[in-house]
């Protein structure tokens, strides 16, 4: 009949697609945590924190990246090929220990205080108060690691005969990491890069000559 209407024959509501993860790109999401780890240390990040900066949610986070403590090992993993590789460089590619230390601390006065992202060393400042033993001991041992390459390069100068045969190779590596771990912290207190600049030229001033 005309107007009639078939229930057995009537078409059903498609069914709603499930909803799906939004898709991201993973790159800038991680560039993006370099940063918030980078600026306010591994304990005062949190998960939540981390989401709202990467734009995107809990489930996505721990599907691309773990929890986070293992994103924190990717992003200090991403900041010493990024940004903190200038070291490994001045020590691998100068002539001598002097010069190496002199490149390593002048291009720290410039990387600390670059506009345009967090100041200081991530992974100096990121174990600030840390109260995650696991991640203080990795911070720790990458730090020491950073000592014990200026201890290696200062003594393969002694061994060259460019720094004096008496000199104390130990001392003067632990005399540079805290001249570089002290340029980190005053960077994060404000310190221009002319002022990290004067104080790197003055601890060099103390190196030991033949």
């Amino acid at each position: 009949m005309v107007g009639s209407k078939d229930t057995k024959t009537e078409a059903a509501p498609a069914s709603k697609p499930r909803g799906r993860p939004r898709s991201f790109d993973r790159e800038t999401a991680l560039e993006k945590a370099v940063m918030a780890f980078w600026e306010h240390g591994y304990e005062a990040t949190s998960v939540s924190d981390l989401t709202r900066v990467m734009g995107i949610g809990a489930p996505s986070l721990y599907a691309a990246f773990g929890d986070k403590r293992a994103l924190f090992e990717e992003v200090v993993t991403v900041y010493g090929a990024r940004y903190g590789s200038f070291g490994d460089r001045a020590l691998a590619e100068e002539s001598t220990a002097r010069a190496a230390v002199e490149r390593m601390l002048r291009e720290a006065a410039a990387e600390y205080t670059a506009p345009g992202r967090p100041h200081g060393c991530l992974v100096i400042h990121a174990a600030t108060n840390c109260t995650s033993p696991e991640v203080e001991e990795s911070l720790r041992e990458r730090r020491n690691a950073n000592i014990a390459a200026f201890e290696n390069r200062i003594r393969a100068g002694i061994a060259s005969g460019e720094l004096p045969a008496g000199t104390d190779a130990a001392a003067l590596a632990r005399h540079t990491g805290a001249i570089i771990q002290g340029m980190s912290q005053q960077a994060r207190d404000g310190a221009s890069r002319e002022e990290l600049e004067a104080l790197a030229e003055i601890a060099m001033a103390i190196w030991p000559r033949t």
